[in-house]
């Protein structure tokens, strides 16, 4: 049965992945300019899920992100949070806002920006669907926990942002209510330990940049996708401990 749920969440992780190539082409656009409409030939986009192609281009030439690198990533950070969860409800969580953090990640490696209507989107289904899986049985985590997190999460960053805007932007504050709601689902030792984890990933990414001298020490960086995947971190440590 566990074999087969790790199979139905791949697959599930596959299939959105497929949705979201379209959706972060469109989204990667600078801060105030409106979404992508056209292709890089100028055709019309239809629709905003989907492969990043254009029926209209020679050879439907594609766009944007990879299509196959994102079903790929999609699919394993699923089939990885099938594993550590196992069939507990809190697992269709994070099934469903999984594509959400994967779209997050690529849009501001690509244009440094978390636009609004993604960030507060995985902030509100997070809480309201979380509030579901506390009312199932057999749940592993607190839903006023995952609220408190999300608060403190969300106001902690708040403080860094007013400390230093250049080091953090505002969008990164608007994930981390998202970010720290389902953190806090499994407790605050989960909370602090993927919130370490993320600011570790993006400092050695920082590191590693000045140190084959493609940034300096005040170079400009993306820092949604590490603390992305430091909440990945922790999630898994804290669905598989729970």
């Amino acid at each position: 049965m566990d074999l087969l749920l790790i199979l139905c969440a791949v697959l599930w992780g596959g299939a959105a992945g497929l949705l979201i190539p379209r959706a972060a082409y469109r989204f990667s656009v600078a801060p105030d300019e409106p979404w992508q409409t056209r292709c890089p030939e100028g055709h019309l986009i239809g629709g905003w899920v989907g492969p990043a192609r254009c029926p209209e281009c020679s050879g439907r030439r594609a766009y944007g992100p990879s299509t196959p690198l994102l079903v790929l990533a999609t699919a394993l950070v699923c089939g990885l949070l099938a594993v550590a969860t196992g069939t507990r409800p809190e697992l269709g969580v994070w099934l469903l806002v999984a594509p959400l953090g994967v779209l997050l990640a690529v849009v501001d490696f690509r244009v440094q920006r978390l636009p609004d209507v993604l960030t507060l989107s995985l902030a509100g289904a997070a809480l309201v669907l979380l509030a579901g899986a506390a009312a199932a049985p057999e749940n592993a985590g607190d839903w006023l926990t995952a609220l408190y997190g999300s608060l403190a999460l969300g106001g902690g960053y708040f403080v860094l942002f007013l400390i230093n805007p250049n080091g953090m932007g505002f969008g990164d504050v608007k994930l981390a209510l998202g970010l720290g709601a389902v953190l806090g689902w499994y407790g605050w030792g989960v909370l602090m330990l993927g919130t370490f984890a993320g600011f570790l990933f993006g400092g050695l990414y920082g590191l590693s940049l000045v140190v084959v001298r493609r940034a300096g020490r005040k170079t400009s960086m993306p820092f949604g996708p590490f603390l992305i995947a430091g909440a990945f971190v922790g999630l898994l440590i804290g669905a598989y401990a729970a």
